[in-house]
């Protein structure tokens, strides 16, 4: 016979206490107080969506994470067991990956902006990480120049033997997830990333749910421990620590988001095929990611026809000759 007393000793070290849990929609993007020893879980509410991250030191936002650093410690593309990593000089371990359903996420890429959908699409107006991310933060009084390179989870990129960086589709689920401790107190910053003519999400805009727990005993035990180093500086140790800004972050009581270009709305076209056009369609529909989502299909060859024929480029770069879009 088991043990009963050692079954429930063993369950309640692996038990979580939910503290939140919400959807983010498309668009949108939410700032959270998490923290040290809280677990944030960004999890695929339909699937194949990027999502975007930031996040800052709680109590003092010039400290935050770093993709450089990350980068140069565990590689293009961190995954469970890696830590996101704060910028030199600090250069700590802020949020440790405890576990990652999918393994495919990226630091090599920047955040899209407006600039980029302007310059690359000949859109003047569209969602983009950039502004969802600072108005996100803007709750916390942090501003656009505040914004800084984003973690990008689910976003699946790969580089060539001849250095060239490109953006390939993904293929998770509803219910993947990675969940994140906080190794400090920390602003953590998500956001539904607005790239929906990449490859980035599949073409496509989908909400995430967002939910944060207690850690439990056995998720704290997993965290590995992490040298501390003389290299590892604060303030105090600046030659001029006298930095121009207020420290601590504290939400606005009367923060009302603003995002822009929200609530997105759909529209539904229907397209009729003969025979010899299914079957064209039949031979691109990639089943192996679309299923019978004819829509996400077509829309796929659509914008991957688009980006052949007018951007030249996977990674959606901005034109570089000088013409503007008509």
């Amino acid at each position: 016979m088991p043990d009963t007393a050692a079954v429930k000793k063993a369950q309640s070290r692996n038990e979580r206490r939910l503290l939140d849990t919400r959807i983010l929609e498309p668009g949108t993007g939410k700032a959270f107080e998490l923290r040290k020893g809280e677990v944030l879980r960004i999890e695929q509410a339909v699937g194949n969506q990027c999502v975007d991250f930031n996040c800052f030191n709680l109590h003092d936002y010039k400290e935050f994470m770093h993709c450089g650093r990350t980068r140069t410690v565990h590689g293009f593309n961190p995954t469970e067991g890696d830590f996101l990593w704060s910028a030199p000089p600090r250069e700590n371990a802020m949020l440790y990956i405890l576990k990652d359903t999918v393994r495919r996420n990226d630091v090599l890429f920047p955040r899209c902006s407006a600039f980029l959908y302007e310059s690359a699409y000949g859109f003047d107006v569209h969602t983009n990480c950039h502004d969802i991310q600072a108005e996100a933060q803007r709750e916390y009084g942090l501003t656009p120049d505040d914004v800084h390179d984003s973690f990008n989870f689910f976003m699946c990129t790969e580089v060539a033997r001849d250095g060239r960086a490109t953006i390939t589709r993904q293929n998770s689920n509803k219910g993947d997830h990675v969940d994140l401790v906080a190794m400090m107190d920390v602003l953590a910053i998500p956001n539904v990333c607005g790239a929906d003519i990449m490859r980035t999400s599949n073409f496509a805009l989908k909400p995430v749910r967002i939910s944060i727990f207690e850690a439990s005993e056995n998720d704290l035990a997993a965290v590995p421990n992490v040298a501390s180093m003389k290299s590892q500086r604060t303030p105090d140790q600046f030659r001029n620590a006298q930095i121009k800004a207020t420290r601590e972050l504290v939400a606005d009581p009367d923060y009302v988001p603003e995002f822009v270009n929200t609530p997105i709305e759909e529209e539904q076209i229907v397209l009729e095929l003969d025979e010899a056009e299914w079957a064209i369609f039949e031979e691109h529909a990639r089943r192996d990611i679309y299923g019978d989502d004819h829509g996400a299909a077509f829309r796929d060859i659509l914008f991957s026809w688009w980006e052949d024929r007018f951007l030249n480029a996977a990674s959606g770069a901005p034109s570089t000759s000088g013409k503007t879009h008509d």
